[in-house]
This record gives C-alpha cells, sequence and structure tokens, in this order.
C-alpha cells in the first residue's frame, strides 16, 4: 500500500460581519490545510494542520521537504515515517510549520492504515472508553462593530451563553484578556449569571497576562467559580505559569502552542500545568499523541486535545479522546474531574459544518465518536472546491 500522491488543499472562508476577535487578534476568515494523501491500492487518507495562521508555509513544507521522502513509501508504516520525517527537519523546523505539515500527514497516514484493516482509529489507539464525548462550547468572543464597547455588548453575551445551555451544553468556555481586568471580569460575571451556578464556566486568556496579572484575574475569576484558566501566560514562560498554578486554586491548562513530545516534556515536567492541550494538527499528529499523553499520565495529568480547524480536525480529536482513559480511574467518570471532554467551538465555521459528507452528531450535550473506518468522515469535494484558494 504504497503513497502515490500528497495533495494540499488551502481553505478560507470569508467572514465577513460574522468575524470576532480573540485577546490576541481578529479573526476576519477561517482557514485551514488539508492534506490528501492517496496510495495506489485507491485507499485515499485525510489530515490538517495549519489552522493557526497562515496555511502556505505547512503546504510549502509538505510539497518542497516532506512528500518527495513519502512517495513509494507504505503507509501504513506511520511510526516509521513520523520518524525519517522529524529526522529530515529537526535541525532547522523542531517546533512550528514543519511539525504542522508532519501532523496533517500523519493524521492521513492513520486514516488509511484504520480504512485498510476496516476499524476506526480509537480501535488503532487501543479501544473505546466511551462512543460519545462530553462537549464543552467555545464561545463568548468579543464581536461585533464596536467590540470594545463591553457595556453595549453584555446583554447580547448574557443571551450567547445561555443560549448555549438552552442547547445542552452544561460545560462552556469564555475568552478574556482582550479588555481591562477590571471589564473582562465584568464580562465574566454577566456570563454566569446567565447560565447560573450549576453550568461550568472556564476561560481562555491566549496568553494575554504575565504572571502577576494572571494571579490577579485568576483570584476573581475563582470567586465565580470558574473551573479552569487556559494559557494565562505565554507559552515561553514556564516560570510563570508554575508562579500562577501555585497561587491559583483552580485548575491551570494550556499546550495548544507546543510541539512534539520534545516541547511537552519539559512543559509537563516543569509543573505548568494541571491540564495539558496538545492539538494534534499541531503538536505531531496521532503518533505524537500517543507520546505526550504516555508523559502526561506519567505525571498524573489529565490530557485533553485543543481543537481548532475543520471536520477533520474535530473528528481526530475525538479519535484520540475516545481511546483516552480516565486519570484516575473511578466507577463513576466525571467530566473535566478525571475524564476528558472535546472543544466544540461555536463561531461560525462553514469548514467544519459543511466540509463532511455526513456531520458530526451532537446530541444532548455529547459529540459521538465516528464509527466508521479511520477518522471515520468521508470529505465532500465539491466543498473543498468551493473553499480552495
Amino acid at each position: 500500500m504504497r503513497i502515490s500522491k500528497i495533495d494540499t488543499y488551502i481553505l478560507r472562508v470569508p467572514l465577513g460581519k460574522e468575524r470576532f476577535y480573540s485577546s490576541q487578534c481578529a479573526f476576519p476568515e477561517r482557514n485551514s490545510l488539508l492534506v490528501r494523501v492517496e496510495t495506489d491500492s485507491g485507499l485515499v487518507g485525510w489530515g490538517e494542520g495549519g489552522q493557526y495562521g497562515p496555511a502556505e508555509p505547512v503546504a510549502a513544507c509538505v510539497h518542497a521537504v516532506l512528500a518527495p521522502v513519502l512517495i513509494g513509501k507504505d503507509a501504513r508504516e506511520r511510526g516509521k515515517l513520523w520518524s525519517q520525517m522529524y529526522a529530515l527537519i529537526r535541525d532547522f523546523g523542531p517546533k512550528g510549520s514543519y511539525i504542522e505539515a508532519i501532523s496533517a500527514i500523519d493524521i492521513a497516514l492513520w486514516d488509511i492504515t484504520g480504512q485498510s484493516v476496516g476499524l476506526p482509529i480509537y480501535m488503532l489507539l487501543g479501544g473505546a472508553f466511551r462512543k460519545k464525548v462530553r462537549a464543552y462550547a467555545t464561545g463568548c468572543y468579543y464581536r461585533g462593530e464596536d467590540y470594545l464597547d463591553y457595556k453595549q455588548n453584555l446583554g447580547r453575551l448574557a443571551d450567547e451563553a445561555a443560549g448555549y445551555c438552552e442547547s445542552g451544553f452544561t460545560c462552556l468556555k469564555v475568552k478574556i484578556g482582550l479588555l481591562p481586568i477590571e471589564q473582562d471580569l465584568e464580562r465574566v460575571a454577566c456570563i454566569r449569571k446567565a447560565v447560573g451556578p450549576d453550568t461550568k464556566l472556564l476561560v481562555d486568556c491566549n496568553h494575554a497576562y504575565n504572571g502577576f496579572n494572571a494571579v490577579k484575574v485568576g483570584k476573581e475569576l475563582e470567586k465565580l467559580g470558574v473551573v479552569f484558566m487556559e494559557e494565562p501566560v505565554v507559552p515561553e514562560d514556564h516560570d510563570g505559569y508554575r508562579m500562577v498554578r501555585s497561587k491559583l486554586n483552580m485548575a491551570v491548562a494550556g499546550g495548544e502552542a507546543e510541539y512534539t513530545r520534545y516541547g511537552f516534556e519539559r512543559f509537563i515536567n516543569g509543573g505548568c500545568v494541571d491540564i495539558v492541550q496538545p492539538d494534534l494538527g499541531v503538536c505531531g499528529g496521532f503518533s505524537e499523541w500517543q507520546n505526550i499523553l504516555a508523559l502526561a499520565h506519567a505525571k498524573h495529568i489529565l490530557a485533553i486535545p485543543h481543537v481548532w480547524g475543520s471536520g477533520i480536525a474535530l473528528a481526530a480529536a475525538l479519535q484520540a479522546i475516545a481511546s483516552t482513559p480516565c486519570l484516575p480511574h473511578t466507577a463513576n467518570p466525571v467530566p473535566l474531574q478525571n475524564e476528558p471532554v472535546i472543544e466544540y467551538d461555536k463561531n461560525p465555521n462553514p469548514l467544519r459544518d459543511q466540509l463532511l459528507e455526513q456531520s458530526l452528531r451532537f446530541e444532548d450535550g455529547y459529540l459521538y465518536v465516528p464509527e466508521g473506518p479511520g477518522l471515520g468522515v468521508k470529505v465532500d469535494m465539491d466543498q473543498i472546491r468551493a473553499y480552495h484558494q
């Protein structure tokens, strides 16, 4: 089952007036890079990378460097091929675009391997601990033409948060960090009032603070019953992570901007987080997810994949989470306490909602794990052509 062709698709969908903002930047479009790996047997696998920034550099890494060494190789030898790709680029690309390219290819190779034996990827990873995964809604971004006028937007924010609960979510992740601390705290308080005391609230700072201010914010968030604080400081600031974690009575999460087992070894063993969040399209794909999960569980740290991208990225994360054991094991697993959950971004995203021939099933607050072979999903090529740049 030899690799005969590797194609990339840069996908881009302008959002127009539906654009939104995190603490770091505006999101005027949804974009990603899909990789299609074809074999001489006719099997085709899909992977995703390049979700965070411009997709063009990731595509260049695939075509100029990685694809030439993969053509003619057995697609099922995914571990061997991962090591060969990494050895090729480790001197100049151990983080960033090269690892995102490897991630996308690796996901596609696992997709092919699953199809070749007629099994979903979660079976290749060891079997399913769950066939449906509790989802948390990622929303409550900064929106509107005058998005800095937080007072004007509080009513809309409360309605958005309440709407997530009405649609079945019991857990919500809120964006903070763009506004002055006092204003962001007022936004979170407004959301807490709208969703009531029983909805779990998480916050994502997108590394907007230094250690001192992250602690200052976190102390106030504790009073609002926030469960975890994601990316309180910049990814490089391991000392800041440790300081925040030592001073707050809530979980500290992070890792979406980290790469491979080598980066995560320092992040995890450095005592930076309570919850580690590798993104399969960034950290190295399924092959590296296994290594990162082993590192996390060896340190008794919960691993929950970060998800940002198309339906391919979401399907990959569901396959990984399905096969992830509770940590620690209990007879009654509790989401976010010892059982992993799935991030479900609720911003407008045609690449997630329209790219697959059959949408991923969401019901009663759960996303269901695809049961077909490989990733368990089929890509709608008409949609690929519509969004391909």
